[in-house]
C-alpha cells in the first residue's frame, strides 16, 4: 500500500460532486469533496470537503476531526453552544453531536471520521 497524500488541498479542482444537502433549513447548500482514504468496511475516512452557503440541521454519526482551510460559518449545538469556524479553525465533533450549521462563505475543510 502507498501512503495516501494530498498536496495543496485548496488548489485541487477535481472535487467529486456529493450533491445537495437534504437537511436544509435555509438556502440550498451543495457539497463536493475528495476522499484521501477510506478504511476497511468504511469504519474511517478522511479527505477534503467543501460546502456552499446555507443553513442545515446536522448530526455527526461518527467522531469527526475538522481542520477548516477556507470560508466562514458557525455550528450551533442543540444546547446553544456556538462554534464559529474559519480558515485555521480546528474542531472535534464527537459522534452524536447535533445542532445546526450555517455556512456564510463556502467552507472547505480537511476531515477525519472514525
Amino acid at each position: 500500500m502507498t501512503t495516501p497524500i494530498m498536496q495543496s488541498p485548496l488548489a485541487i479542482t477535481d472535487l467529486v460532486d456529493w450533491g445537495v444537502i437534504p437537511t436544509m433549513i435555509e438556502g440550498q447548500s451543495h457539497t463536493s469533496g475528495k476522499l484521501l482514504y477510506k478504511g476497511p468496511e468504511g469504519r474511517s475516512e478522511c479527505g477534503l470537503w467543501s460546502c456552499t452557503p446555507g443553513s442545515r440541521k446536522v448530526t455527526f454519526a461518527a467522531d469527526e476531526f475538522c481542520h477548516f482551510l477556507s470560508g466562514q460559518g458557525t455550528y450551533v449545538h442543540e444546547n446553544g453552544e456556538q462554534v464559529p469556524v474559519e480558515a485555521g479553525t480546528l474542531v472535534f465533533f464527537p459522534a452524536g453531536w447535533t445542532g445546526t450549521s450555517t455556512v456564510t462563505q463556502t467552507l472547505t475543510k480537511a476531515f477525519m471520521c472514525r
